[in-house]
């Protein structure tokens, strides 16, 4: 098959043919119809994850079962499925009580194991994982679901708890911050959406952002003349070390603030303005995806016409753009998510 391969850390990805996956004991083979470039990727090409070489990456998908391993129950050949970019070994207590997301043993394609920048890839325990893409969800929109749409989700309804009228601070206007403005209107927030991107701005403000600001200023100094005292909820969507900053210090007394983003190491780990964390009781609040068994709410939403991923979309490329892009994905001006369709060139 095709596949996106980098064979040393910060070393240029290429299309290569590689050996077909097999399915695992309890999993499945999946033929990729569409997957996201995300910056989760970047950094794991960066090497700021624990990735053995050569390596395939890509973790968020849908496609179409190719083949089923043994032991697997709920799927067949030709069901058309997304996944959590976390995959829940299904056996341990985390994974009974439906929190498959922290997972001890969990697998992540595109980390853990070869990913979905191909044509197919192979997914683990799939009874506990798999989510079924309903007939009027393209492939494109639900592979969207499986990491930034659903880390966004989970983000606000299951961490922050968003409620109807609060305020909502998201730093970043990528694919997961604005996952997140819609989400956050969807549940009733009002939102400010921060970014550097002119353009990832006005599409904020399309998705449903009251106000929009320019990184580079005082930001938590302007969300609080917005919004009256600072906001309810926070989110870093970037992971960086300012913008987790400043969606702090966006917030009010008693306000939560939620890490989306990667943090990379700074200096050893990256400084976070705890003294008002302390000082404002604020909560700090980690989000890492969304269990399969969460999908349902979600999926409603979308249902209700509340939700609609595909207008994140901004553009689909093949896997040769995709090898191109990777090493400068963390500074490329985008204003929605980038999807692959691996059976283009």
């Amino acid at each position: 098959m095709r596949a996106v391969v980098f064979d040393a850390f910060e070393g240029q990805p290429e299309v290569r043919e590689v050996p077909e996956p097999s399915a695992p004991p309890g999993g499945v083979v999946v033929r990729v119809m569409a997957t996201g470039l995300c910056r989760s990727d970047w950094h794991g090409w960066a090497g700021h994850d624990e990735i053995t070489l050569p390596h395939v990456p890509g973790h968020e998908l849908a496609g179409v079962v190719a083949s089923t391993g043994a032991g697997v129950e709920r799927w067949a050949a030709g069901d058309r499925v997304t996944v959590p970019f976390v995959c829940g070994c299904g056996r341990c207590e985390w994974c009974r009580a439906g929190q498959a997301q922290v997972c001890p043993g969990q697998e992540q394609p595109g980390f853990t194991h070869w990913g979905s920048f191909a044509e197919l890839v192979a997914l683990h325990a799939a009874d506990t994982n798999l989510v079924a893409i309903p007939g009027d969800v393209g492939f494109e929109a639900a592979a969207g679901l499986g990491c930034r749409f659903a880390t966004a989700y989970r983000a606000l309804a299951g961490r922050a708890r968003v409620t109807e009228g609060e305020w909502v601070t998201v730093i970043g206007a990528g694919g997961v911050g604005l996952s997140a403005v819609m989400i956050a209107r969807a549940l009733g927030g009002r939102v400010v959406a921060v970014d550097r991107n002119p353009a990832a701005l006005a599409a904020a403000a399309e998705l449903g952002a009251e106000h929009t600001l320019l990184t580079g200023g005082d930001v938590p100094a302007a969300v609080a003349e917005l919004t009256g005292g600072g906001s309810h909820v926070a989110v870093d969507a970037v992971g960086a070390e300012q913008a987790c900053s400043d969606a702090i210090l966006s917030l009010r007394r008693r306000g939560r603030h939620v890490q989306v983003g990667l943090l990379p190491p700074v200096g050893g780990h990256p400084r976070v303005p705890m003294a008002r964390v302390i000082g404002w009781e604020l909560d700090v609040l980690g989000s890492h995806g969304m269990a399969a068994v969460d999908y349902p709410e979600m999926m409603a939403l979308i249902a209700r016409g509340r939700l609609d991923p595909r207008r994140l979309i901004e553009r689909t490329i093949g896997l040769t753009e995709a090898a191109s892009l990777l090493p400068v994905f963390d500074t490329t001006t985008v204003a929605g998510m980038t999807m692959i369709d691996p059976r283009l060139i």
